[in-house]
């Protein structure tokens, strides 16, 4: 999606080193999510198995659609939402950083069968090697890593 796509060029062109690090700014909108999917996606492909490439995938989609539902990043016009990446070989790791919000606080819990969600983190805790969040003075970060492939 290049040209004339609302959301901005996110694709990378350069040759895969042994150890790289990407970054790219989203749009805190639901939109962003399947093309921050994607990006991820074109970067990492090639370089790590199918499966583990969906554990951080699907890991990403998690802590980006909570960044844009419970941050100011997608409460307020022109929220961003900024993924970073950083491969090695047998190493990924994924930094989402949002607009922060006061009212809410990123938290482990265990979701009832019948709800609809409240897995996101739960999920990043049970398929990362580790992960965490990082508070700045107006921003927010959740970070994961896989490890070990």
């Amino acid at each position: 999606m290049r040209g004339n796509n609302p959301i901005g060029h996110y694709g990378d062109t350069r040759p895969k080193a042994p150890h790289d690090t990407w970054q790219w700014n989203f749009p805190g909108k639901e939109i962003s999510i399947p093309i921050a999917r994607k990006w991820a996606r074109d970067l990492l492909a090639g370089q790590i198995a199918g499966p583990v490439l969906d554990d951080v995938l699907l890991l990403l989609s998690e802590v980006a659609t909570n960044a844009v539902t419970h941050s100011n990043s997608g409460r307020t016009p022109g929220g961003q939402v900024t993924v970073r990446m950083t491969y090695a070989p047998g190493d990924v790791h994924v930094q989402v950083t949002d607009d922060d919000s006061s009212t809410s606080a990123p938290i482990v819990r265990t979701p009832g069968l019948e709800e609809d969600g409240g897995r996101g983190l739960w999920l990043v805790n049970l398929l990362a090697t580790t992960w965490g969040t990082h508070r700045g003075e107006t921003t927010r970060s959740v970070w994961f890593r896989i490890s070990g492939f």
